[in-house]
């Protein structure tokens, strides 16, 4: 109901500024817009995050890569980034310790890695907690599921991690667009945009039914990601930036370490590679193959290149197989480089975003970007908006972070006299108050008024995941979900954390599509299961059907 209002109003009202493309970029630049005071509009050919900003590594970092490469200016900007997030989102962005291996012979030693872990700190405003020098019998006792051959101490350092998942952090920044008055719709295709009375004329596609419409707007933001050349290329926009693709996977495995830390080593080829936990789950990557495509998918090469190096850097009891696996994470970073470049070593490039405004025509392009630095570009879109002459009657209005803590205190209170900590599932990794106000903010003290009236919308529908019957009802009222895959995989992370064979063995999975779906739950189940899964399902495996929804 609310993307089919949400679609008849793109087309009947005219907006001081269109977003195209619903990534971190895009979300970010209508939440800060409407925060503002600006009319927008957003769309999404896909799913809200449903490309590059639901394959990262749920990760917040303040680029300590570049610290090798001595951009300290960027290394300083993005901390201070991740420090803004640290703080607007303590629930949401929590601060992580990276546990890293220092192998002998590495290129730089490890006193010299110390060092530069030290000034990293430093330069992050000392806000996390201070780097350790590890020795090998602390980092045996510590964590003995390193291999510690080879090895001659290790460090500890501190960065930032997203306690969900990144597509569920970007849907929060289109839940606040949508809650400033914006109109924002996913499976709405731009075919293009041209300039008439003075004004952005984009013909766009509803994807489900066919439909077509014309939306017009003052200003046309591209933030199409890896598709930025593309679409502009549709509208006749000539840029100083264009985007080259790195591809980067993620194979996620059962629970390989109890401790809450990220444990860092150094792949084969030199790059830093990690183990992440992912609540009863293991995240284990990445790559960064240079692609041509953003259209990446992970290879067999790619899995055996994982699996090794992990293998030859934990002592586990038995090394891991691809039938381990229980969901694989595959996109592309679209890195942005000067128009002519990209020739150097891409490796070293910088994944900093790039803002090119055509004055003349009311075009911004965004290029590059990352989770870090996401409330830096929604400031820096509406700065440019401004300059592009749509007012923001807003101007000083705070657009990010977590409700105040009047609202949380509320939530908690009410929380409390429903004894709703009681009602979480043994399983459960967390306390359930937590887990709804880190994902619902404000909008979970309606779920404490359903739980309140009946008890039973508090119980677990899904089988080895936490998710209520209350959140399944949440989505399908305010969450836009069109598919079963944007639940399953987006708004929540139930697909990562289950296997394919299990969610189609599962009733509770039957029952979430009656809630999502209504009569079409048939429908939208067959067509979960009729997709390719993101792996071939391992050899003499019987294939996966959908299960009849009774």
């Amino acid at each position: 109901m609310l993307r089919a209002t949400n679609i008849d109003s793109l087309s009947r009202e005219t907006f001081d500024v269109l977003v195209l493309g619903a990534g971190i970029n895009g979300a970010v630049s209508a939440a800060a817009l409407a925060a503002k005071g600006a009319k927008v509009a957003l769309i999404d050919r896909g799913d809200f995050a449903g490309f590059t900003s639901q394959e990262s590594s749920n990760l917040a970092w303040g680029g300590i890569k570049y610290m090798e490469s001595f951009e300290l200016w960027l290394v300083r900007k993005l901390c201070k980034s991740r420090n803004l997030l640290l703080r607007s989102y303590p629930s949401s962005v929590r601060e992580i310790r990276f546990y890293t291996a220092h192998e002998r012979g590495f290129r730089h030693g490890l006193f010299k890695l110390f060092l530069g872990t030290w000034l990293y700190w430093i330069i992050g405003s000392f806000f996390t907690r201070i780097p350790r020098l590890l020795s090998r019998r602390v980092m045996a006792r510590e964590e003995p599921l390193i291999n510690l051959d080879g090895c001659d101490g290790g460090i500890e350092y501190s960065d930032a991690y997203l306690v969900d998942n990144d597509a569920r952090f970007v849907w929060g920044f289109v839940r606040a667009a949508l809650d400033r008055g914006a109109r924002a719709a996913n499976y709405v295709e731009s075919l293009g945009a041209r300039r008439e009375g003075g004004a952005w004329v984009t013909r766009a596609r509803d994807v489900l039914s066919g439909r077509e419409l014309a939306i017009r707007s003052r200003v046309l933001v591209n933030a199409c990601g890896p598709f930025v050349d593309a679409h502009n290329a549709l509208t006749g926009q000539r840029t100083g930036h264009r985007h080259i693709f790195s591809k980067g996977i993620h194979l996620i495995v059962d629970r390989l370490t109890p401790s809450r830390r990220v444990l860092t080593f150094f792949a084969d080829d030199g790059r830093l590679f990690f183990v992440i936990p992912m609540g009863p789950r293991t995240c284990v990557g990445t790559t960064d193959t240079r692609v041509e495509s953003p259209r990446a998918e992970v290879t067999p090469e790619d899995r055996r290149f994982v699996l090794s190096n992990i293998n030859k850097r934990l002592a586990l009891p038995r090394p891991l197989t691809e039938a381990d696996i229980i969901a694989e994470r595959c996109g592309v970073r679209p890195l942005a480089v000067r128009d002519g470049g990209g020739g150097e070593d891409w490796l070293q490039l910088s994944r900093k975003h790039a803002i090119e405004i055509d004055r003349t025509e009311r075009h911004v392009s965004i290029f590059g970007g990352k989770l870090t630095d996401c409330i830096n570009v929604g400031e820096e879109i509406c700065a440019a908006a401004e300059e592009l002459g749509v007012a923001l009657p807003r101007p000083g209005e705070r657009w990010y972070g977590e409700p105040g803590e009047e609202v949380r205190r509320a939530f908690l209170e009410r929380a409390r006299a429903l004894d709703l900590d009681a009602l979480a599932p043994p399983r459960a990794t967390e306390k359930l108050s937590e887990r709804l106000w880190r994902r619902y903010g404000a909008h979970a003290l309606g779920m404490l008024e359903e739980i309140r009236r009946d008890r039973r919308m508090a119980d677990a529908l899904i089988e080895g995941v936490d998710d209520l019957r209350c959140e399944v009802a949440h989505a399908a009222r305010t969450e836009m979900i069109a598919k079963l895959e944007d639940f399953l995989r987006r708004r929540t992370r139930i697909a990562l954390l289950l296997r394919r064979e299990e969610l189609a063995r599962s009733p509770g999975l039957r029952e979430a599509c009656r809630i999502l779906f209504g009569d079409e739950a048939d429908q939208r189940l067959a067509e979960y299961f009729e997709q390719p899964g993101e792996r071939a399902p391992a050899e003499g495996a019987a294939p996966v059907a959908a299960p009849p929804v009774e």
